[in-house]
């Protein structure tokens, strides 16, 4: 009987360690500079803060069991791939927190520049996870999860957008009530912070993406983002000045789904393929 030989890739590897990186630049922001001046965290790690601060339980066992039950979903809806890269990541993100809380760390400048400064260096860390396939916060998870079904459902796309304003409007309304407003107010100036720096590094994650693939062999590509993604693709006949005539597809997917797409199109030789941002798709 044959084994199977193990195919070790450079590429996946780092992709595994900057998500690390990542996860711990986020939880030092949030333990270092974010808590200690009146700000939080948004999302689920949000939630998990502000049950931290009402209990008094621990912080990072708050956050672990806050987002067990996203990861757990995401794992069973959106691929193993998916779901390996977003525990790797709540796993150091976890992990940092617990660490992080017993370093003693003071940063001896204003709360207004101490919670920017800690917003853009969450955003930086959130940035690296989501560049490379992963994911730490249960929102985006639920996001994800609830525009698969009605995309599957309907075939139509929608952005991300709406329902992570949502989600994280229900925090800070909980932080306004339940702790301050102060807080509420600085946890805010967090999200905008962080989300300039993410939308920056990963031309605007949330957003619907529209991949343009070129090839010969369009029926195996189709199959295969039929199968593997359950999307559908528009064909058009196409003319290279050196390649001849070809096909062009024209698919629409979310962020989350580009690294499965990127293995397709990696599967298919002779592909040549662009990704680009679509606000809005009129119907």
């Amino acid at each position: 009987m044959r084994m199977k030989k193990f195919r070790f890739s450079w590429s996946e590897f780092a992709s595994y360690l900057l998500i690390a990186v990542g996860a711990l630049m986020a939880s030092f922001s949030v333990v270092c500079i974010l808590i200690p001046n009146d700000a939080i965290d948004y999302g689920t790690a949000g939630i998990a803060i502000v049950i931290n601060k009402l209990t008094g339980a621990n912080l990072s066992l708050c956050v672990a069991m806050v987002f067990i039950p996203f990861l757990i979903a995401g794992f069973i809806v959106l691929g193993k791939k998916f779901g390996i890269k977003a525990i790797l990541g709540s796993f150091f993100y976890t992990i940092g927190l617990s660490i992080f809380e017993e370093i003693p760390f003071e940063l001896n400048t204003e709360h207004f520049l101490a919670v920017v400064f800690g917003g853009a260096i969450l955003g930086a860390g959130l940035s690296l996870i989501l560049r490379y396939g992963g994911c730490i916060d249960g929102s985006e998870i639920f996001a994800n999860i609830l525009l698969k079904k009605v995309s599957d459902k309907t075939g139509n796309n929608f952005s991300m957008t709406p329902i992570l304003i949502v989600f994280n409007a229900c925090v800070y309304a909980a932080v306004f009530l339940l702790i301050n407003r102060n807080a509420a107010l600085m946890s805010l100036l967090v999200y905008v912070v962080a989300t300039s720096i993410i939308n920056h590094f990963t031309d605007h994650f949330e957003a619907i993406k529209q991949v343009t693939i070129i090839t010969k062999n369009p029926e195996e590509v189709v199959k295969a983002i039929k199968k593997e993604l359950n999307k559908t693709c528009t064909l058009m006949d196409s003319y290279g000045a050196i390649a001849g005539e070809n096909k062009t597809l024209i698919c629409y997917i979310n962020y989350f789904e580009l690294s499965k797409m990127k293995e397709i199109l990696a599967n298919s030789p002779g592909c040549f393929s662009t990704v680009s941002t679509i606000d809005e798709i009129i119907k």
